[in-house]
């Protein structure tokens, strides 16, 4: 399962996973009702797979109904909201889809000649269930179990905006307008000179670890932080060699502490020097928490203007 976010998605999957679904029309009766409840045990799917849920808490967001599920078996990271075209009811005949489904998705593996997956989900027995693999079935099979990653804690108000930044692209076919101002490169330097004032010296190991997080942001902008709706804009955008932390902003810099945890346990860093890692940059988030509303937009644009203006200026 990817994260959460961090949003956001994978491709974000990249951060939270990409959610499919579309917008609703207005409907007043949809507000009256929920289909599902909270504390109700579900089918949820994730990347292609059903897996057993419970629904902890139900909102009506974005003229829609939105969900916040734990999947049970698995972690509380995973936890994440979704929409009601993600949820099934915990029925026998939709039991049968979750094994037909799983079936599937085995057969495909053999057929391709990879290894069959390594995880079974509750329910497909009708039982408790086998205790599920450690990994993250729906990306790498080899990828870092959760227990294993450093756990770095985004603050719910940025986890909201992470929520509605998925809302905004996968939801509603928004986009984020570039070039974003302040972009990256300009949040890292005014988180410099915050550090600066503060503590009125900058150590190297601050300096250290805003060079690395430019360095993670350009290379793995492309490779994870964007949703598929994203990459065209991105093509459009990055011209002449430019960086993407002199393009992007704190949008998409804040899906990067999503990814952070994983990219991290592959950079093979010593326990204590992890341990001050994280608590630099749970300050920086603190930081982008305390900037939020100068650091982040309130409103997205719509892809169609994007295309206009891309052909105006083509012309």
């Amino acid at each position: 399962m990817g994260s959460s976010n961090a949003g956001v998605s994978d491709d974000s999957t990249t951060i939270s996973d990409e959610v499919g679904g579309t917008t609703h029309d207005t409907d007043i009766d949809v507000v009256d009702s929920s289909r599902f409840q909270e504390g109700e045990r579900v089918l949820a799917f994730h990347s292609q797979q059903l897996y057993e849920a419970k629904i902890q808490k139900a909102e009506f967001q974005m003229r829609e109904w939105r969900y916040f599920v734990h999947y049970l078996g698995w972690n509380k990271n995973w936890d994440e909201w979704v929409g009601i075209d993600r949820l099934m009811k915990l029925t026998e005949e939709n039991i049968q889809k979750q094994q037909e489904l799983k079936k599937k998705q085995d057969t495909d593996k053999s057929s391709k000649g990879g290894r069959g997956s390594q995880m079974k989900t509750k329910g497909s027995t009708g039982g408790r269930g086998r205790k599920r693999k450690s990994d993250v079935p729906h990306k790498d099979k080899y990828a870092p179990p959760p227990e294993k990653l450093v756990n770095i804690q985004i603050p719910p108000q940025l986890k909201k905006q992470l929520i509605d930044d998925c809302e905004f692209v996968n939801h509603l076919g928004k986009l984020v307008k570039l070039p974003r101002s302040p972009n990256v490169d300009e949040i890292l330097k005014k988180y410099h000179d915050y550090r600066l004032k503060k503590d009125g010296v900058i150590s190297d190991s601050v300096g250290e670890i805003l060079s690395g997080l430019q360095c993670y942001f350009d290379k793995a902008l492309p490779a994870m932080l964007l949703y598929k709706n994203e990459r065209e804009q991105y093509q459009e955008s990055i011209r002449d060699d430019a960086a993407p932390s002199s393009i992007y902003g704190a949008e998409h810099l804040l899906r990067l502490f999503v990814k952070l945890p994983e990219i991290l346990f592959y950079a093979s860093i010593e326990d204590e020097t992890l341990t001050e890692l994280r608590q630099k940059l749970q300050d920086f988030l603190r930081f982008l928490q305390k900037n939020q509303s100068a650091f982040f937009l309130s409103m997205y644009h719509s892809a169609e203007g994007f295309d206009v203006a891309d052909k105006k200026q083509d012309n």
